[in-house]
């Protein structure tokens, strides 16, 4: 493995996200012929990139999970073998405080950035949280601020992408693909008003609408969903408090008594019809399709959310929400009794309707979901579920759909995940056949050290 540059550092914390396999890798660099448990699909050609928090330098004040710098991880694989790559997004914030030597700023938990050398950024825009190819460009993306481009062989920051000046304010960390002309559909939030602006760029990376969407709160909304008419945004209550930046206090605030809001927003009108629920959150959707008048939405909910610890409160659950569009009333169910988080799918059925989601899981309710043993995954027509059980204390990442063949069925590829070894300190690629999810993978692919605990990845073919 060739080292760019870059140290292993452990810091003596009690926060457990700067601990075990939260713990940042330090260094970049290249990796050929991975070793391989089993056999790589002969027709399996591209890369699955992942992309996580890896604090460059130990924090100026009190760290939470999503503060750390941006890496990119990327497991290349052909030929039916694999090679591995990581580098950091070299933005602009982490470039300062690489000259400065340590860190410059402070985190959601609190605590005040360092003085400023001209020009630099007063908000970091770590760039950690997913990484998507669009348009030929692949963007490192993070909820708080613009996109940056990478080179997709070399992993090379670009700088910011803005689609040619028209994008003029943070763009969501999960934007959808519409699955039947390939455009771009995605959101960005901000402390002030209107709070939400809805945006889409064609499949050659035009921006080409942008809608602002009053949601009454300045709330975090990490996530949305859309179907072919509709795109859905859930208004939870953790509030963005940008007056605590400057008291050193937590910029996220969960104030329940607002209650949850959902905006369903029709895509050719621009008509939001609101929902009103109870109090909780959603960090992740699974898919939304249309249904006899409503909207059917899947995803993860939390009764709350807190941002100011070193967990997020209430574990989160699967559950169901059918949005009547004509008498405006919810019907909501829990769908599993298991921890689960991170859902993903098949994207040819994104906004269409879908009969197969693939989660992380824990199968225990004494579980703070920060911390899985299982993946899973659920025949939305049967009902039935299927658990993927590493065992041997094998902590697994977010599942990865991917189609065998452009035309196959919707449950016919492999599943990938990243999974880490505690006992060995070590982490491997999973290839499991969706078909057997429960059977053992067909390949387990060895990293050349531990890859830390991310968030998000994707999947590009050749």
């Amino acid at each position: 493995m060739r080292v760019r540059r870059g140290v292993v550092t452990m810091w003596n914390s009690d926060n457990p996200f700067l601990n075990g396999n939260y713990a940042p890798w330090r260094e970049e660099g290249d990796a050929r012929d991975l070793e391989v448990i089993g056999e790589i699909p002969l027709d399996l050609a591209g890369a699955l990139y992942r992309i996580g928090p890896n604090p460059h330098f130990k924090p100026a004040g009190p760290y939470h999970w999503f503060d750390g710098d941006g890496m990119v991880h990327a497991f290349i694989i052909g030929d039916g073998r694999a090679a591995y790559r990581n580098r950091y997004v070299m933005t602009d914030g982490l470039k300062a405080e690489m000259a400065a030597g340590k860190a410059l700023y402070g985190g959601l938990r609190g605590g005040m950035a360092a003085e400023l050398p001209p020009g630099v950024p007063q908000i970091k825009n770590q760039a950690n949280t997913n990484i998507v190819g669009h348009a030929n460009r692949m963007l490192a993306l993070m909820e708080g601020g613009l996109p940056h481009e990478l080179k997709p062989r070399t992993l090379e920051t670009i700088g910011l992408f803005d689609f040619a000046g028209k994008l003029n304010g943070p763009m969501t960390a999960h934007p959808k693909f519409d699955p039947v002309n390939g455009d771009l559909l995605f959101f960005g939030y901000a402390p002030v008003a209107p709070f939400v602006t809805w945006y889409r760029a064609d499949r050659t990376g035009n921006l080409v609408e942008t809608r602002p969407i009053d949601t009454g709160l300045p709330v975090m909304m990490h996530d949305f969903i859309v179907t072919d008419n509709y795109a859905i945004f859930f208004v939870c209550p953790s509030i963005f408090r940008l007056q605590n930046i400057f008291k050193g206090e937590p910029l996220f605030v969960w104030e329940p008594y607002h209650g949850t809001r959902i905006g369903a927003m029709h895509r050719a009108s621009g008509e939001v019809k609101w929902f009103s629920a109870e109090a909780f959150f959603v960090f992740h959707f699974l898919n939304a399709y249309e249904e006899n008048g409503s909207l059917v939405v899947d995803g993860c909910r939390r009764n709350a959310l807190d941002m100011t610890g070193n967990s997020f409160g209430d574990p989160p659950m699967l559950w169901r929400w059918r949005l009547d569009l004509r008498s405006g009333s919810i019907r909501d169910e829990q769908m599993e009794d298991i921890v689960v988080e991170f859902p993903r799918l098949d994207e040819r059925r994104a906004g269409l309707g879908n009969r197969y989601g693939y989660f992380v899981g824990a199968d225990s309710k004494d579980h703070d979901g920060t911390g899985f043993n299982c993946l899973l995954k659920r025949d939305y027509q049967s009902g039935r579920r299927e658990l993927h059980m590493p065992g041997g204390g094998l902590v697994p990442g977010e599942p990865v759909f991917v189609p065998r063949k452009p035309g196959s069925d919707e449950d016919d590829g492999w599943v990938m995940a990243v999974w880490y070894d505690p006992a060995a300190d070590s982490s491997e690629l999973a290839i499991i056949d969706a078909r057997n999810f429960a059977g053992a993978p067909i390949a387990r692919i060895k990293a050349p050290h531990r890859v830390p605990y991310g968030f998000h990845g994707n999947w590009v073919p050749d």
